[in-house]
């Protein structure tokens, strides 16, 4: 089911902000699709999904290789919800800052790494039940 990420209800916002293991799905350059386990946070203010992760990741080197559409999806049990738009990597410290942050908030706190790097995805769509 379609959802308006700039209206999301209540029930939605309590799935975005429990805690829960998702996925990243990006698509290679050869069109195959890259999926890894990721942690994330959704930043209802600016419609921004983050993900933290570091510069020599595969993922991060697929997201500064190609800005292109990604996927991240979360379940538990009939609830999921699955948030799309277009992914840039950022290692601006206070970018980094925030993803951090959020991410402790929502799951622990994570190690500390000189080459910190951020998955912010521009949220374009949203489908789900929550």
């Amino acid at each position: 089911m379609a959802l308006d990420p700039l209206n999301l209800a209540r029930d939605v916002l309590a799935f975005l902000a429990e805690r829960h293991l998702a996925t990243l799905s990006i698509v290679r350059p050869d069109g195959t699709v890259h999926v890894t386990p990721v942690g994330f946070t959704w930043d209802n203010d600016a419609q921004l999904v983050r993900v933290i992760t570091w510069t020599g990741s595969n993922k991060a080197r697929l997201i500064a290789a190609n800005r292109g559409p990604v996927a991240v999806s979360q379940v538990d049990g009939g609830r999921w919800l699955t948030v799309e738009g277009v992914a840039t990597l950022t290692t601006e410290p206070g970018a980094c800052l925030a993803g951090t942050t959020r991410y402790a908030e929502r799951y622990r706190q994570p190690a500390n790494r000189a080459d910190r790097a951020v998955i912010e995805i521009a949220v374009t769509n949203v489908m789900g039940r929550a």
